[in-house]
């Protein structure tokens, strides 16, 4: 495809799709075997700059990929080296939400299929059911890909998952992490986890699940959202924030206690060695605590 015909072909795509297509969950067969999708049964996302006529495609970065996927067709290596993110649609196909210009220039070369990971992401009406479940007035807030996932080679880690999790899951998490999840549940803490990647929630509860603990909430994909997403994510905030009377942010290293709507918070500094970060969490949580009984 030519510039032109590209930039008409997704402005078409993307009017198709006004108020016709929904997100939807997909179901875990179709998350398991479905790996290559039809270029064609992709459709761009309309709150991502890629289709806004004021911003659009680079071609540059376009072009780029082209190259490189030309080059990797004719030696015969693989042309993608990890997949695009979509979510499943109904009436039919997948949104794109990670990997537009590699989907472009896919189309534009004519590759005809192209690997895929489907993700299913919390709706505000998946996190307003959450919260009215709910009988906690406080929470903890953790950053998944920040605080909680570790390299694979990195020293204090969990034990790997057995079988049959390790099949699927191969990420590594910090030690201690289970025991603290623990703790914060038998205290009467909602846990929520956030992350700047796109997971998939069922993903997320299941790898937890394989520690024998529980994670309430799961919003990803935190550091990819466009405008209108954006402003969902605003929204889905404000109900939770609205919800509970207290929400501690656990950090690498510190510890950040926001009570109700007044803005008055505290911070405790983690200031020990990374096998007992787990340790001091649940330390200075158990102090706050009694500190809140004494008053």
């Amino acid at each position: 495809m030519a510039k032109t015909e590209f930039d008409e072909y997704v402005a078409r795509d993307v009017n198709a799709q006004k108020g016709v297509s929904i997100p939807v969950r997909a179901g875990a067969l179709e998350r398991l075997f479905v790996r290559k999708v039809a270029c064609t049964n992709l459709h761009p996302n309309a709150d991502d700059e890629f289709t806004f006529e004021t911003v659009g495609p680079s071609y540059k970065i376009i072009g780029e990929y082209e190259k490189k996927f030309r080059h990797a067709l004719n030696s015969g290596q693989d042309v993608f080296d990890e997949p695009l993110i979509v979510e499943k649609l109904r009436p039919s196909g997948y949104l794109l939400l990670n990997g537009h210009h590699r989907w472009a220039a896919a189309m534009r070369v004519g590759i005809k299929r192209v690997p895929v990971k489907i993700v299913n992401q919390a709706s505000e009406s998946d996190i307003k059911k959450i919260l009215e479940n709910s009988t906690h007035d406080k929470r903890v807030a953790l950053d998944l890909d920040e605080v909680i996932f570790r390299p694979s080679d990195a020293p204090n880690l969990e034990k790997a998952l057995g079988f049959p999790y390790n099949l699927k899951y191969k990420q590594r998490i910090r030690l201690g992490t289970p025991a603290l999840f623990y703790y914060l549940a038998k205290n009467g803490y909602d846990i929520w986890v956030y992350a700047h990647e796109y997971y998939s929630i069922e993903d997320i509860r299941g790898f937890f699940k394989g520690y024998s603990v529980y994670v309430d909430g799961i919003i990803t994909g935190i550091g990819k959202k466009q405008k209108a997403e954006a402003e969902s994510a605003r929204r889905m905030e404000k109900m939770i924030s609205n919800k509970y009377s207290e929400t501690v942010h656990i950090d690498n290293n510190s510890i950040l206690v926001t009570r109700g709507r007044t803005g008055e918070f505290e911070e405790y500094e983690l200031n020990c060695p990374e096998e007992e970060w787990s340790k001091n969490v649940i330390s200075i949580l158990g102090e706050i605590e009694k500190n809140e009984k004494e008053k």
